[in-house]
C-alpha cells in the first residue's frame, strides 16, 4: 500500500503542465470507511425510495450548475474538448434525470402468481446488498462512475469509490459534487490512488464489486474477488467491428464511420475499431474514408469554442499501446494511407489497409485514433471475422435494405447492434448497454442500471393453513389420483389431459369421500368442490 504522504500529480496530457495532485488513500483508511459505510447503510436502506430519489435528484441540480466547472476539469485532466466534456455532463444529468423518476416504480415490490395456493400471497421485493465498491475508468469518467454510484445508492446501498488515476483531478471533483449535497456525502466515500487502492478495497470485502475498465484490469479483480466469494459485476473493454454490404450508403458510413473511429481520439469503449467492406464498395468507401479523415483536425484548446475535432491520448501508457498495434501491424504487411505521425501525446487519425487477423489491431482493443480496413468477399465473411473476437460489445451494419442490415445484425455476437449510425446508441439513457464474451456480464442504462444493485427477496404471507385449502389436502398420504386431477385441470393442453385423471379420480369416489370428510372440517363437500373448481379456474387464467 502507499506511504502515508504519497500523492498522484494532475497533468494535461495536451501541455504536460501540472496543475495539482491528491494524497492516496492508505490501506488503513480503506478498512475504516468500509467500516463506516457499513454502519451507515442500514439507515440510507430505512430511507424509503421516493425519498433517496429526492436527495439524489439534488446532485442533477448541483451538476447543471457545475457544467462549466466540470468541464474545465475534464478538458485539463484528459485534453479532450469541453464539447466532448459536456457530452458526458448530459448523458450523466440525463441518466439522473429518469433513474430518480422512475426508481420508485423499478425498486417496487412485485406480485407473483399463487399458483396452486388460493389462501396466500406472494412478494418479491429488491433489497440492497449493502456496501458496493465501484472501480470507475479514466476515460468516460463522468459518465461512466456517476450514474454507478447513484443507481447503488438509489437501490438503498452505501458506495465506496476508487475513481482512475489517470483521471485524478475529476475524481477529486466527483467527491466535491457529491459532498454539495451534505445529505449524501454520508452514504459515499472516495478513495484515491492507483491500482494498490483497488486492491485495498476489495481487500476490504464490500458485499459487491462494480468495475468498468480494461479486460485485463477485470481479470486481476475477478481473480481477487472470487478468493471471497465477492458478487463482481463487470463492464469491460470493445472491439467493435464496423460492417459496410454492398448496398450501403458509401458517403455516410464513410462520414459516420471515421466519426466514431476518430471521436474521443479512439478511446471509447464503443469506438470503431475494425472496418469490414464488401470488396465491391471497397475502393468507393476508402476514397470516401479518406476524404472525411483530411477534414478531421486535431488541436488542443481550453476554450468552450474549439474548432479541432480530436486532442490528445490522455497518457503515456496509451500512446505505448497504439504504437504497438500500429508496429505490429506494418511489421506484417499492412499500409498506413493517411496519418500515423506522432508529436507529443498526440497521434493523427490513422487509416490502415492489407490488414489481417494475424495482427493485433484487429484483435485486440487498441483504444486509439486507427481505423484499419478490410475487404470482404460477401456478408458471410464480414461476420465471421467480426465474430472473431474475445469481445463483443458493439457493432455497426449499414445498409439502404433495413432487413438486410438486421438480418446481418442478429448473427453478430455483441450486446448491441448499431444500424447506419455509430456510438449513437450509448447516449440512449434508458437502452440496455453491456457486452458478451470478455466485454462484460452486465447492462447499464434504465431499469437495469439501477435493479443490477439489489438482489430479490421472497415472501410468502397468510395465515395458518385452512381445512379448505385443495393444495392442503394433498398433503395427505393417499390423494395421488386428487392431486393428478389437480394438475391436469389445471394445466392440461388437451380436452385428454383435463377430462381423463377427473376419470380417475371419481372412480376412487370412496376415497375421495374420506378425504374430503377429513379435510372439509364440518363446512361440507360442496363447499369444498366449488373452493378447487374457483382455484382452478383462477390459475388457468394467471
Amino acid at each position: 500500500m502507499p506511504p502515508q504522504n504519497d500523492c498522484i500529480d494532475f497533468h494535461n496530457p495536451a501541455t504536460g503542465q501540472k496543475f495539482g495532485q491528491v494524497r492516496m488513500t492508505t490501506e488503513a483508511e480503506v478498512q475504516k470507511a468500509r467500516r463506516e459505510m457499513g454502519a451507515a447503510q442500514a439507515a440510507w436502506a430505512a430511507r424509503p425510495v421516493k425519498e433517496r430519489a429526492r436527495l439524489l435528484k439534488k446532485l442533477q441540480g448541483v451538476m447543471l450548475d457545475a457544467t462549466d466547472e466540470i468541464t474545465a476539469v475534464v478538458n485539463q485532466d484528459h485534453g479532450k474538448s469541453r464539447l466532448d466534456a459536456l457530452h458526458e455532463v448530459f448523458m450523466t444529468v440525463e441518466k439522473i434525470h429518469h433513474y430518480t423518476a422512475q426508481a420508485p416504480k423499478w425498486l417496487a415490490p412485485e406480485r407473483v402468481p399463487r399458483g396452486l395456493y388460493f389462501f396466500k400471497r406472494f412478494l418479491a421485493e429488491r433489497e440492497p446488498y449493502g456496501v458496493v465498491g465501484i472501480i470507475g475508468p479514466w476515460n468516460y469518467p463522468i459518465d461512466l462512475m456517476i450514474p454507478p454510484i447513484v443507481s447503488a445508492l438509489l437501490a438503498g446501498n452505501t458506495v465506496l469509490v476508487k475513481p482512475s488515476e489517470v483521471a485524478a483531478a475529476t475524481g477529486v471533483l466527483l467527491e466535491e459534487l457529491f459532498n454539495r449535497v451534505p445529505e449524501l456525502a454520508p452514504y459515499v466515500r472516495f478513495l484515491h490512488g492507483d491500482a494498490r487502492v483497488g486492491q485495498a478495497l476489495v481487500r476490504a470485502k464490500p458485499d459487491l464489486l462494480f468495475l468498468t475498465g480494461s479486460v485485463k484490469t477485470g481479470q486481476i479483480v475477478a481473480k481477487m474477488a472470487v478468493e471471497d466469494m465477492i458478487p463482481f459485476m463487470y463492464e469491460l473493454g470493445g472491439k467493435d467491428a464496423m460492417l459496410v454490404l454492398e448496398d450501403a450508403d458509401i458517403p455516410a458510413a464513410a462520414k459516420w464511420g471515421v466519426w466514431g473511429a476518430f471521436y474521443s481520439t479512439g478511446q471509447a469503449c464503443v469506438s470503431v475499431e475494425r472496418v469490414y467492406v464488401h470488396e465491391k464498395v471497397y475502393d468507393k468507401f476508402l476514397a470516401a474514408v479518406l476524404d472525411e479523415t483530411a477534414k478531421f483536425s486535431v488541436g488542443y484548446s481550453a476554450e468552450v469554442d474549439n474548432p479541432n475535432w480530436m486532442g490528445p491520448l490522455t497518457f503515456q501508457r496509451q500512446c505505448d499501446i497504439v504504437n504497438s498495434h500500429l508496429s505490429d501491424a506494418l511489421d506484417k504487411g499492412a499500409r498506413v494511407v493517411l496519418g500515423g505521425k506522432q508529436t507529443g501525446m498526440f497521434i493523427e487519425p490513422t487509416v490502415l489497409v492489407d490488414v489481417d487477423h494475424s495482427m493485433k489491431i484487429m484483435t485486440d482493443e487498441t483504444f486509439g485514433p486507427i481505423m484499419p480496413i478490410m475487404k470482404v468477399h460477401d456478408d458471410t465473411q464480414a461476420i465471421q471475422l467480426a465474430n472473431h473476437s474475445d469481445m463483443g460489445l458493439s457493432a455497426y451494419v449499414w445498409s439502404n435494405d433495413l432487413k438486410h442490415a438486421e438480418r446481418v445484425g442478429r448473427q453478430l455476437h455483441v450486446g448491441v447492434v448499431n444500424i447506419n449510425d455509430t456510438m449513437s446508441h450509448y447516449s440512449v439513457a434508458q437502452l440496455p448497454f453491456g457486452g458478451t464474451k470478455l466485454s462484460g456480464n452486465t447492462r447499464t442504462h434504465g431499469r437495469g442500471e439501477v435493479t443490477q444493485f439489489t438482489r430479490m427477496k421472497a415472501y410468502s404471507i397468510s395465515r395458518p393453513p385452512s381445512a379448505i385449502d385443495p393444495v392442503i389436502w394433498i398433503r395427505r398420504p393417499g390423494t395421488y389420483r386428487l392431486l393428478k386431477a389437480m394438475m391436469g385441470a389445471t394445466y392440461g393442453l388437451t380436452w385428454r389431459q383435463r377430462v381423463e385423471p377427473l376419470g380417475e379420480l371419481l372412480e376412487q369416489h370412496q376415497e375421495v369421500r374420506a378425504v374430503a370428510t377429513r379435510t372439509a372440517a364440518g363446512v361440507g363437500a360442496l363447499s369444498a368442490v366449488a373452493a378447487l373448481a374457483v382455484m382452478l379456474l383462477r390459475v388457468r387464467r394467471s
